[in-house]
Parts: structure tokens; sequence; C-alpha cells
């Protein structure tokens, strides 16, 4: 696979010294290594010059306490129990609150000049630590604060920590989100200035043809494939798609790829067993992300079929999959996701649903597959537009020209 060359000028002018980079200190409060968001923009910055310590929360007790991974220093905080479910919520409180305990003492004991809160459930403890010894402070929104279904359910909870999240926002000296409309809810919700989009990107690559997807799964060369991939999970709305597959036409197979809950791949079985759809929707397990691309090409369609009245997130969201998608040439079939069907409409990469009746999905899926000549001019859409705007050596440049500007106001700050 070709790549593009490296980004140039990503030098950061961070240090006082050459022998002195800044430390950068990131949390998560899931496992990191396999965050692409996370990895990425460590990564980067670590390219761009900083030091760059990852402090996440893992399940994975086998794993060293303390590794490197690309130059990116890990510091694991083992907690198991964290992830055993918790329905009542005085439980589920104090299983937060554990959480923050643990991933504050642990902040706090790691050496940095910056740190870095992944989504609204690191902010908490990286604000204690922050504060605790006078640090900048960056906020990564990966979605809307606090849309989770499981906090916007109890309301006196919700209302409750929106106020919190709003008292700390003053506190950061950058904030930065997955979507140019999650940025928008953000500064309108929560009263921030300016809030810097950073889309989740692929780093760039020519994706050869391959066949692997008809392999995997014994199909002919006349079957034609759409393509769901990512997480399996209830909130993805996969059953959509069950419920669509006996309108499909001959010779065409949707394909759901990705890590599965179990409750949901059991639910999907069942739903495509009662259907009688066996030969019509297959589910195949994840593959290494380095090798993703070579599946994802050997689709016909990529199809993001949320539901958009789910939370502002889905409705708002501008996922990895779609620029995968794009990468890969596959045109696009979504659900009236606003973000989504801006980048399908201004770059002509795809086609927005009527609604997610099943009969619509099917007739959708049909007429796209069934129309070869705007199926070819979408895909060269698609890889001029993956090649020229969405790709992650431009988008790091961002992350570069936003730590530049934090490091520029932290050093105002102190000569104060």
């Amino acid at each position: 696979m070709k790549t593009l060359p490296d980004a140039t000028d990503l030098e950061a002018e961070n240090t006082d010294s050459a022998t002195k980079p800044v430390k950068i200190c990131m949390h998560v409060t899931d496992g990191a290594y396999d965050d692409y968001r996370v990895m990425r923009e460590a990564t980067a910055l670590v390219e761009a010059g900083y030091d760059v310590t990852i402090v996440d929360i893992m399940n994975e007790v086998e794993r060293p306490q303390k590794e490197d991974i690309s130059d990116v220093h890990m510091s694991h905080v083992m907690y198991p129990e964290l992830f055993i479910p918790t329905r009542f919520k005085p439980w589920y409180l104090a299983k937060a609150a554990d959480m923050i305990l643990r991933g504050s003492i642990r902040l706090v004991q790691t050496p940095t000049d910056i740190y870095h809160a992944h989504d609204v459930k690191g902010l908490p403890a990286c604000y204690i630590a922050a504060t605790l010894r006078r640090k900048p402070l960056v906020f990564d929104s990966h979605e809307i604060p606090l849309d989770d279904p499981n906090i916007t359910r109890w309301r006196g909870l919700s209302k409750l920590a929106g106020k919190v999240l709003t008292s700390m926002m003053p506190r950061c000296t950058g904030v930065m989100s997955a979507s140019p409309l999650y940025s928008r809810e953000i500064m309108r919700e929560f009263h921030y200035p300016d809030v810097m989009t950073l889309l989740n990107l692929p780093t760039y690559r020519e994706v050869p043809p391959s066949n692997k997807l008809r392999e995997r799964l014994g199909l002919g060369p006349e079957i034609r494939i759409a393509l769901y991939q990512g997480n399996i999970q209830a909130n993805r709305s996969l059953e959509q798609l069950v419920n669509a597959a006996p309108f499909l036409d001959p010779n065409i197979v949707i394909v759901m790829m990705g890590h599965a809950t179990e409750a949901t791949r059991i639910e999907l079985e069942k739903l495509i067993a009662e259907k009688g759809v066996e030969d019509r929707v297959k589910m195949i397990p994840a593959v290494p992300y380095n090798e993703l691309l070579s599946w994802t090409t050997s689709a016909d369609l990529g199809l993001t079929i949320f539901k958009p009245g789910y939370t502002r997130s889905i409705r708002y969201c501008l996922p990895n999959k779609l620029f995968e998608y794009l990468m890969a040439g596959l045109p696009v079939l979504s659900s009236q996701l606003d973000a989504i069907a801006e980048v399908l409409k201004t770059y002509e990469v795809g086609d927005i649903l009527p609604s997610l009746a099943p009969e619509d999905v099917g007739t959708a899926i049909n007429a796209m597959l069934a129309d070869s000549a705007k199926l070819e001019r979408m895909r060269q859409n698609a890889l001029k537009a993956a090649r020229d705007e969405f790709h992650w050596e431009k988008e790091k440049l961002k992350l570069v020209a936003f730590y530049k500007k934090v490091v520029e106001k932290s050093k105002k700050s102190i000569g104060k």
C-alpha cells in the first residue's frame, strides 16, 4: 500500500532547550492501545517533539503496568471490577468516584507539563490533577458530553453533571472535538468560546483491489456486498439491516464486520434466523486494523445506518468508518445524520436514506448497486476526497498547531 509522505513542518517549538521536550499526560478511562483516536494523537505529538504518556484504565491485568508503544509511554491503572456492569445507581456512582480517585492519583504521580483528558469520563481526574499541580488542561471530547442515555435517563444526575462540567470548562486551556457539529453544541451548551474540530481520519494509503470478503464468505464474483464495519453493538441500529434483507435484490448480501458485544451478537443472530435471511446477512469478526482497508475495498457499498434520534452524538457524528469507506473507494449509504449528510452531498460520495423503514433501506441499497455508472463516479469522488482532504497527515497539522497555542498560552499564564 502506498502512503503519502509524512507531513512536514511538524517540529514543535515546544521546549526551552532541545534536551527538554514538553511533557503531555493523556488520560482515557478505557484501554488506549486500541483506541485509534487516542493513539493517533499521541504518536503525532511524539513525532512533533513532545514527550507523551497515556494513563488509561484497563481490565487486562496480565499486561505490564508500564510499557512503551510507538514511543508513547503507557501507564495502565488495572481495574478489572470497573468493567463489571452496574445497574443500581448508587453503586454506579460509587464505581465512577473510585475510578476518578484512582485516575487522579496516577495522574498526579505522572511528571507532565500539560494534562489532556480524552472524553468526558477522563475529564474529572485530569481536572483534579491539573488544579492540584497548576498545569494547563486540554479537553478532547470524542462525543457531545453527557449525551449518553445512561446519564440522561437520570434527570437529577444529568442536571448536576451538566453544572459540574460547565464549571470545569473555563479551567481548560483548549478544547477539541471529533465533529464540527459536536464543537457547535459544546460551545452552545457549555459556554466555551472556541472548540477546535479534529476529525477521526485514517492515515492515507492507496488500497489495491481485493476480494477478501467474498473469499472469506465463499461468495461468487457476481455477489454485490453492502458493508457495515465497526462495533456491533446496541446503539448501531443493525437490526434495521436485518429487517431490510428480505427486500434486497438477488445477488446482494449485507456484511457486518467488527467487534460484537455478546448480547447484540445473540440478538442479531436470532433475528437473522427468524427472518430466514441467513444467506443475505453475514456477520464476521473484526480484522486487525492495519489490514482493515484491504477488506473494506472488497465491498461495493459502505453503510452508516444509525437512528438519528438515538442521541445527538449519533445524529452529529463523523465516525472513523465513514472516512475508511472513502479511502477504500466505497460509496456510502447513510441514514439522515447531519454531519455525514453534509460530507456525502459536498463531495458527491453517497446517498441519504429517506427513512429507516426496512423496505426503504432495501430499496436504497438495490438502487445504488444497480446504477453502475453512478456508483463508479461516486467511487472516484471518494478516492479523490480521501486523497485531497480526509487523511490524518493533513489533520494532524491542526493538532500540532493547537498544541503550539496551548504551550504559548501556558507560558503567558506563567509569566503573569
